[in-house]
């Protein structure tokens, strides 16, 4: 496979990646959108109860992701009984952690939203959305199991349909539920969590039915017998590293809310919008490396590990010129953006300075997407977790308080301590790829998907 190849392969895999990850990415705020014509009040609400969730769906996801890498190395040695293998054992870890994690969530939900001190205005409301989304979280592990078995096996495109269907339903039910038509009940943000849900199940039902039709793989229970314990610690030696990244990053942002929650509930909006516009900013750098983590680990399991270096440097290149290109559209047109969410001038031009802000924590932030899931591809996975864990929570946390709370530059001073972690972790990120240690555990990867 010439580069020139590997770089349409690549670019053709994202693409589908990027609109599926775009389309999850509105299951989770389209009820934000919608519930703004509603309240702020509500949208704040959402915005804690959604940071607590973003907890639970890394844990999914990094499992899901642990096993798109194995069944693609799995893939390119042939191996056909350690693909079954890791997927049983990947619905097994899922099951287990959503039954605990709905259980938490149930019943620990208010003393979470009390410590992190929400308004007291939207407690209840926060309380109740989050009750109501948690009970589903084991329809979302199930559902994003499947959908990265299907994305291991090239079919992304269908992945990306049952996303766009997701959504519209999502939409649809909000319209009625949230605001009462055709006779239903003015559910508020209720109607909004209630939508989320169905739209789950419904998804969940048809990645199903898609896994039946195109995988070759028969699922059973009796494949954990005896148990593949080998086959868990593949899993976990991937998912448990970068899981605790993911984790902790998230586990900081919780931190930083708390922060925020202090400054009220406008600033409290504001952080949810200009996080969720954020997002789609560097969106389809994600998109992008996943594609390239997925081509990583294929080249690893078929032995020819010559041309990683220059496919990552390319993803690196391409991710950060989109980014930051997104990101400035965002805050030329900034006004026009946040007049779709608020008419409240306060929230408009705070957001408009935390988006120039967010021109220059694109920069890390993209080298950290990017490095950090090559180098878990390639089995280098304590160092962009040793690193992420220590610089989030001395930077984004300590000087975010230092910067936010003691200097009292508020949301401003947040972002400008999340900025300079972000940076910092790129910086290392790349000297770390540049200084080429990683080809020593990619060596070992290879031998190890050989010797299975």
């Amino acid at each position: 496979m010439v580069q020139q190849d590997a770089t349409k392969t690549v670019f053709k895999m994202s693409i589908p990646i990027f609109i599926e990850l775009l389309l999850q990415l509105l299951v989770g705020n389209v009820d934000q959108i919608m519930i703004s014509q509603y309240s702020q009040g509500s949208v704040a609400a959402i915005g804690n109860g959604n940071q607590i969730m973003n907890i639970v769906i890394i844990v999914l996801s990094v499992t899901s992701v642990a096993s798109t890498i194995l069944i693609s190395q799995y893939l390119g040695a042939e191996n056909k009984i350690k693909i079954a293998q890791t997927c049983m054992v990947s619905l097994f870890v899922i099951l287990c952690f959503s039954i605990f994690a709905s259980a938490l969530i149930c019943i620990g939900h208010k003393a979470i939203f009390m410590w992190m001190k929400i308004p007291e205005d939207i407690l209840k409301e926060a309380g109740s959305y989050l009750t109501i989304v948690g009970l589903f979280v084991i329809v979302q592990g199930i559902y994003m199991t499947f959908a990265a078995i299907l994305r291991s096996f090239g079919f992304m495109k269908q992945v990306m349909y049952v996303s766009a269907a997701m959504n519209i339903i999502n939409i649809g039910g909000n319209a009625v539920l949230i605001n009462g038509l055709f006779g239903m009940p003015k559910l508020g943000i209720m109607g909004a969590a209630i939508s989320t849900n169905i739209s789950k199940l419904i998804g969940l039902i048809i990645i199903y039915r898609l896994f039946c039709k195109h995988i070759n793989i028969t699922l059973s229970w009796k494949t954990l017998k005896p148990f593949p314990t080998q086959t868990l610690k593949n899993l976990l030696h991937i998912a448990v590293p970068s899981g605790g990244e993911e984790l902790s990053y998230h586990l900081s942002q919780v931190y930083i809310l708390k922060f925020i929650n202090l400054f009220g509930t406008a600033v409290i909006a504001t952080k949810v919008y200009c996080s969720m516009l954020a997002n789609i900013a560097y969106v389809y750098s994600i998109a992008l490396s996943q594609a390239t983590q997925i081509m990583v680990s294929y080249l690893i399991g078929a032995g020819d590990l010559e041309k990683v270096k220059k496919r990552v440097w390319t993803t690196l290149g391409c991710s950060m010129f989109i980014a930051l290109g997104l990101t400035a559209i965002l805050y030329f047109n900034a006004e026009a953006i946040f007049g779709i969410f608020t008419e409240d001038k306060e929230i408009i031009l705070l957001g408009k300075k935390i988006l120039f802000i967010e021109f220059f924590l694109e920069i890390g932030r993209t080298a950290n997407i990017v490095l950090t899931k090559c180098l878990v591809a390639v089995g280098d996975v304590l160092f962009p977790v040793t690193v992420g864990i220590i610089f989030m929570w001395l930077i984004a946390v300590l000087v975010g308080y230092y910067f936010g709370i003691h200097l009292g530059m508020g949301l401003i001073g947040i972002w400008i301590a999340m900025t300079i972690d972000e940076c910092m972790r790129g910086i290392l990120f790349v000297i770390r790829f540049r200084s080429g240690k990683w080809k020593r555990k990619m060596e070992q990867a290879a031998q190890k998907a050989a010797i299975s």
